[in-house]
């Protein structure tokens, strides 16, 4: 099993994580480095212990001897930035999503995108060989504070987008960054891009103490109300690292993630261009490549994946205009290969100078999602809940992509269920353009993971 999941490593702090496994994978990483490097970049979320994995992976950074920019705490959109402007790689402390007794390690190359499933490779083989990569007290790093990391990211996604045509819109937004890295960055930006800003749990607090990191309809009550309350034109929520956007239009409702990528794609893709996403694509998203005349290339799901595949279709002629995930994780390669909450959030409000949001999202609203968590408690658990959902999935009467689980494609709907890559739980996805269809479908794999 590879220790890079399909978003980087994560446990439970303390527990599966601890400062000393952060401060070897560290190690391992610079391993890696060595021949290519001698800075290293490190950055953390707002979690209760990213000062003190920081601390480990500084440490580990400078016993092999590198040096070390520490940005403190920054989306980790915010430290790619940082590492394709000086060209070093970087390591990011944070979960991104997952509740906040979790922590984790995001890697990233001096190109500012995350590193490849072949290096991530061979970090592991480094970090699973115990290398020993002490170097002399004289030849140990140095480590200095980076001031202004959160200046120069904003600057970038400001510079990057429509200013003046967000500014004439004469937006205002309620700009809920969950207590994450986004607090100290979100709120600003927008203002910069001439909107009126509003916030709500916005104060950085590694206990998410106004809701937890995930920005799913669930967690965004508070997001919804004042939008409403405020008369805004949207809401905007990011994950705990602010990598991710998603939306709550002017009255106060819920955009789903897939109704926005599929707005944020019709309004860029040419024709012959590309678009990457992962297995649980919706079909609004496959609506709008097809009725674009462009490509629409599918994914394992999670973010190193999709990079992957970036690269090798841009390394292969295919222009790929946009590419993520309908949780909010959306890149738009010709900025830069790596997910970005702001910057897909200030795509969006360039969006809005033509139209509400909801009119903007109103095509793409009419499929029904649903979404189960299956709490996994022992490894044999995992084992018989995937083979049940197997078992279901070879006797359905449906079209069986297995490129990440097992999807079942009915003509009226969709299913897919498969292990989670971060935290301990099978997830089950299903669409349809009748609610009472796509619970049946997710009600269906449920039950095969359960007996």
């Amino acid at each position: 099993m590879h220790v890079f999941g399909s978003s980087g490593v994560r446990g439970v702090a303390g527990e599966e994580l601890t400062p000393r496994y952060v401060s070897r994978v560290a190690e391992a990483a610079g391993s890696v480095w060595r021949d290519e490097y001698d800075r290293v970049a490190v950055a953390r979320d707002t979690r209760t212990t990213g000062r003190t994995y920081a601390n480990a992976a500084t440490s580990g950074l400078t016993g092999t001897g590198f040096d070390v920019d520490r940005l403190g705490v920054v989306p980790t959109p915010g430290l790619q930035a940082h590492c394709e402007r000086k060209g070093i790689p970087g390591l990011m402390v944070t979960a991104s999503h997952n509740p906040p007794a979790y922590n984790g390690v995001k890697l990233v190359g001096g190109d500012g995108v995350e590193l490849a499933r072949g290096t991530l490779d061979r970090v592991e083989a480094a970090l699973n060989g115990d290398v020993a990569a002490q170097v002399p007290w004289d030849a140990v790093g140095e480590d200095r504070s980076i001031e202004n990391a959160r200046r120069r990211y904003r600057e970038d996604v400001v510079g990057a987008v429509d200013r003046e045509r967000i500014a004439d819109a004469d937006l205002t937004v309620v700009v809920d960054p969950g207590h994450g890295a986004g607090s100290l960055t979100s709120p600003d930006l927008f203002r910069e891009l001439g909107c009126t800003v509003h916030t709500v749990n916005a104060q950085p607090d590694g206990h998410f103490p106004g809701r937890d990191p995930e920005p799913v309809a669930a967690n965004l009550e508070d997001l919804r109300a004042y939008v409403e309350s405020t008369d805004a034109d949207l809401g905007i929520a990011h994950d705990g690292d602010a990598d991710r956007a998603m939306f709550v239009d002017e009255r106060g409702n819920h955009i789903e993630g897939d109704a926005a990528i599929a707005a944020l794609a019709a309004a860029e893709l040419d024709a012959g261009e590309g678009v990457v996403s992962a297995v649980n694509a919706s079909q609004r998203l496959v609506d709008v490549v097809e009725a674009a005349d462009a490509t629409l290339s599918l994914t394992p799901i999670g973010s190193t994946h999709i990079v992957s595949r970036i690269r090798r279709l841009e390394s292969e002629g295919t222009h790929v205009t946009l590419a993520g995930e309908g949780n909010g994780g959306i890149l738009f390669p010709e900025y830069r290969i790596a997910r970005d909450g702001a910057y897909t959030a200030a795509r969006f409000c360039e969006l809005l100078a033509d139209a509400p949001a909801s009119d903007v999202v109103e095509p793409y609203t009419d499929y029904y999602n649903v979404r189960r968590n299956l709490r996994v408690e022992t490894e044999a658990d995992r084992e018989a809940m995937l083979d049940g959902i197997e078992a279901h999935a070879r006797e359905a009467v449906a079209d069986l992509d297995t490129t990440d689980g097992w999807r079942l494609d009915y003509g009226d709907g969709w299913v897919l269920a498969r292990p989670s890559g971060t935290e301990p739980v099978v997830r089950v996805y299903a669409e349809a353009r009748a609610p009472e269809r796509a619970e049946e479908l997710a009600g269906e794999m449920v039950a095969a993971a359960e007996r």
